[in-house]
């Protein structure tokens, strides 16, 4: 019914129908109830004096001729109570004798679930929304042949639902008011909503109930989708479920079931709810990273993973569309602690840690570590509450595997340790954090054919009592690398996804292709931006173009240097020490357990304003540069990583006067970690605060940290004056854009003098004498007051303004001790983009990052044109003052 409901959006009423059934038997009863009319009504009760109607009856009953044949007329006999159970019994089992043939059983006949629902975004494509749904089930408890079904189900418009009953009451009837007021929403492919009647709203006897639902009666039809089977083993069972929702003109309120499954009691259940924006309007973003504890930390002083209740509670007044994972959505760190690697980890040598063998046994052991820890974790609420509501899309860090992995020595990376773990992690990301079907087998020093750095051949010992779904299609949305990563033997997936109308994501895979010298190889770079460029092209010519591309990637980029600090841990002078620490033990936890450098130094060598990535960083952020001027589109970055919470930006040197409409080089860096993991001291923060300088990308591109956290987030208690730019506490973000075409703030400028840039100035640009002299001061009106007293923090303002800006606002937590999670918002706005000159072109030049030379030489046969030599910028050389 959904495609119905689609096809009339996009063609109109008068389409031809090519849904249909061309089966000539598809008007007949199925062949159970043909059995059942079949049976011959028993003989009328002769009681209360009804015997001469029933005689009477049979008098005038006219027989056909010859025998009933298979299909007859319906006849129903009295009191048939027993013969219809009996019938029902029949159908079913006739329905299992024919699902026998596929192999297959309808239902899941119980099945414990283990772990989820867990909802996915994938994309938007001609104006469907596309998702998922995974379920992890305990083998034992379901039969082998048995397929569960989800059922999903439009309950129609978020106003009709809030009016009619509330997310906070029971959804299972559905009802709604159906006199909810129509929003206009402005142009889409040529007809002005605004004036014309909403095709979901227009009375139409063709328009079907799933999908095009516009009010949420009852009536509303469901749609089901059969689960496919991702991966089985004697424990777990990974079903996936594919969803398809056609868009609407309003914001529409879904819901799905899976019936048939036991979940735990007091636990999650089936029945979720998730919402999906108007066709013309941008989905509301939540942000997150570091979603755990490090090992050793005390989570009841933190009152445990709390701030999933404050996005609980702004996810029901405002509900969110999609949940970006900025990395380490889940810890895995214990596995060296409390896990099968402890032996391995507490040997003290290095070298002797370097040649231990990763057999079938231990892999089998931290298999069964890293699925139980993804059990747990993603069925801990309250996160748990939340994984199945707002749709995620997520891309990975280190902890998912383990703490600091791809930033240590390359040496120490390739032992089979080490590979065998990323290869174990990797499996269980897809599965849980991707629902997509992973390699048959994974790395194992008893397998020499899992061993090869091109790829992991399948090992049979693997592959008993086990399910692997094979030729799994990737979506669209993904950005497959080229050549497999140095340490995971599997290509990257980078993610690139429209958020809406007038947003677009894209998130890079930062880990796959890690090395302590490199974070992604060239030829991913150039695969990236030749689809970024295809897909902006396309949506320049469309009527929608993007006019925001959020980037995600992980780990922050415009970021206080911390050069002087690598410089010394990794100087001769560190080596005594070194020495003393593996011989004695001198240092205890200031040096890692793993290669034997100090602890912090992987931390360093993980950012992309580390000295080994200076050259790469300055490819990417004038590769971003030349995105944004050849498409006027404004680019915004995500980062976490790092525990505390800033905003940095990139911006044209303000001696150039250029307005920051006009200003391709502008870029905020939203700065958001960790909503889990506890903060660092109050000193580490204020170091980092002293390191914000004026820092030269080039010599016409300035960063530094914005002034931010005008005070702390309790009540009363003012900052510190000598630092407003970094926040140690745990946070989280919200982005969301402010539409021209949505439902505005009385306040809200008027669409058609903000479009008239001629007349005036555009909203965000400042007077030209108010221009500062550096980044210190705001850049534009949307910086003026950033913090707690920014508009965008105030729900009745947040995303109201109409002018094509993006509300960003960080929510920071008021007291660790606060098992609800309370927190303050700290806001900013960052402006559109209308830039009409020359583009920059970046010349690709000669690229000197692409790993260690060890890297290099083993990839050297299926690189392609990687010299180890200067990188040509397409930017100028650097000006004085603190550079790159």
């Amino acid at each position: 019914m959904a495609a119905h409901y689609r096809d009339d959006l996009l063609h109109g009423t008068d389409h031809p129908d090519t849904h249909a059934s061309s089966n000539r038997w598809r008007h007949e009863e199925s062949t159970a109830f043909a059995k059942h009319a079949n049976t011959a009504p028993r003989e009328a009760d002769g009681r209360h004096e009804s015997g001469n109607l029933a005689s009477f009856l049979k008098a005038s009953r006219v027989e056909g001729k010859g025998s009933p044949g298979s299909h007859t007329p319906i006849m129903l006999a009295g009191n048939a109570q027993h013969g219809e159970v009996e019938a029902t019994r029949r159908e079913q089992d006739e329905l299992e004798q024919r699902g026998a043939v596929d192999g297959v059983r309808r239902g899941a006949a119980g099945a414990t679930v283990r772990c989820g629902p867990l909802l996915n975004y994938r994309r938007i494509e001609n104006e469907t929304w596309y998702g998922s749904v995974l379920v992890v089930v305990d083998t034992q408890s379901c039969r082998e042949d048995s397929v569960p079904e989800l059922c999903l189900r439009v309950l129609g418009s978020r106003e009709a639902t809030q009016n009619g009953m509330g997310r906070g009451v029971d959804i299972e009837n559905g009802n709604s008011n159906s006199h909810a007021e129509v929003e206009a929403h402005g142009v889409i492919n040529g007809v002005d909503y605004s004036e014309n009647p909403d095709p979901a709203q227009a009375p139409n006897d063709n328009t079907p109930f799933h999908g095009g639902q516009p009010n949420a009666s009852s009536n509303s039809e469901e749609t089901k989708i059969r689960g496919v089977k991702l991966y089985a083993d004697t424990a777990n069972t990974f079903w996936r479920f594919l969803l398809q929702v056609p868009m609407q003109q309003e914001e529409i309120q879904c819901v799905y079931t899976i019936p048939g499954l036991t979940f735990a009691e007091g636990g999650k259940t089936d029945r979720q709810n998730f919402f999906i924006p108007a066709i013309t309007e941008s989905m509301r973003i939540m942000f997150h990273s570091c979603n755990g504890f490090s090992v050793g930390t005390d989570e009841a002083a933190y009152s445990g993973a709390c701030l999933w209740r404050d996005v609980a509670r702004q996810h029901e007044e405002t509900p969110f569309h999609v949940m970006l994972g900025g990395g380490d959505q889940i810890y895995n760190d214990g596995i060296r602690v409390n896990g099968p690697l402890r032996p391995w980890t507490d040997i003290g040598i290095p070298k002797k840690r370097r040649e231990y063998l990763f057999p079938e046994k231990l892999r089998k052991d931290c298999d069964e570590y890293y699925v139980k820890n993804y059990l747990r974790w993603y069925s801990t609420e309250p996160f748990a509450a939340m994984n199945g509501k707002i749709p995620q899309v997520n891309l990975w860090d280190d902890h998912d595997i383990i703490d600091g992995f791809g930033s240590y020595v390359d040496e120490f990376m390739r032992c089979p340790v080490f590979r065998g773990i990323g290869g174990v992690a990797h499996k269980y990301y897809l599965l849980f954090q991707h629902h997509i079907a992973p390699p048959p087998s994974t790395f194992t020093t008893d397998a020499p054919q899992t061993m090869s750095t091109d790829g992991v051949g399948i090992d049979p010992r693997q592959m008993e009592n086990t399910y692997v779904l094979e030729n799994d299609i990737p979506d669209p949305s993904y950005i497959i690398g080229d050549s497999p990563g140095p340490y995971v033997a599997e290509r990257s997936r980078s993610i690139y996804a429209r958020l809406g109308a007038r947003i677009a994501f894209f998130g890079i895979d930062a880990r796959t292709e890690r090395t302590r010298h490199q974070v992604n190889y060239p030829e991913t770079y150039k695969k990236i931006f030749d689809r970024l460029r295809a897909e902006l092209t396309a949506a320049k010519a469309s009527p929608n173009p993007i006019q925001h591309l959020i980037i995600l990637l992980g780990i922050p980029i415009a970021y206080p240097r911390l050069t002087w600090l690598e410089n010394i841990f990794a100087s001769p002078l560190m080596g005594p020490l070194k020495f003393m620490n593996k011989r004695f033990g001198f240092g205890g936890s200031f040096f890692n357990h793993f290669d034997g450098s100090v602890d912090l130094l992987d931390d360093l060598d993980d950012h992309y304003t580390a000295h080994t990535h200076k050259k790469e960083r300055h490819y990417l952020v004038s590769q971003l540069q030349s995105l944004a001027s050849q498409f006027s589109v404004r680019i915004s970055i995500l980062g976490g990583d790092v525990h505390l919470a800033a905003v940095g930006r990139f911006y044209s040197n303000p001696s150039l006067q250029i307005p920051v409409s006009k200003d391709f080089r502008y870029m905020a860096n939203i700065i958001s970690s960790a909503i889990v993991n506890k903060p660092p001291p109050q000193a580490v923060a204020n170091l980092l605060a002293r390191r914000n300088k004026i820092h030269h990308l080039d010599k016409e591109t300035d960063e530094t940290l914005l002034s931010f956290f005008d005070r702390n987030p309790g009540e009363d208690r003012k900052s510190s004056k000598s630092n407003t730019v970094t926040m140690p506490s745990r946070n989280w973000a919200v982005l969301t854009e402010n539409s021209r075409t949505s439902s505005t703030s009385p306040n809200a400028p008027n669409t058609s003098t903000v479009n008239n840039t001629e007349t005036q100035p555009p909203a965000h640009d400042l007077e030209p004498t108010a221009i500062p002299k550096d980044g210190h001061a705001p850049l534009h009106t949307g910086e003026q007051g950033a913090g707690s007293t920014h508009k965008s923090t105030k729900p009745e303002h947040h995303g109201k303004s109409a002018d094509g800006s993006l509300d960003v606002v960080i929510r920071v937590e008021i007291d660790q001790h606060d098992p609800e999670g309370k927190t303050r918002g700290y806001g900013m706005s960052v402006p559109v983009l209308r830039y009409e000159g020359k583009v920059l072109w970046v010349d690709e030049g000669r690229k000197s990052w692409a790993g260690s030379r060890r890297s290099r030489s083993l990839r050297g046969k299926r690189s392609r044109g990687e010299v180890d030599g200067g990188m040509g910028g397409g930017v100028g050389g650097e000006r004085g003052g603190s550079a790159g």
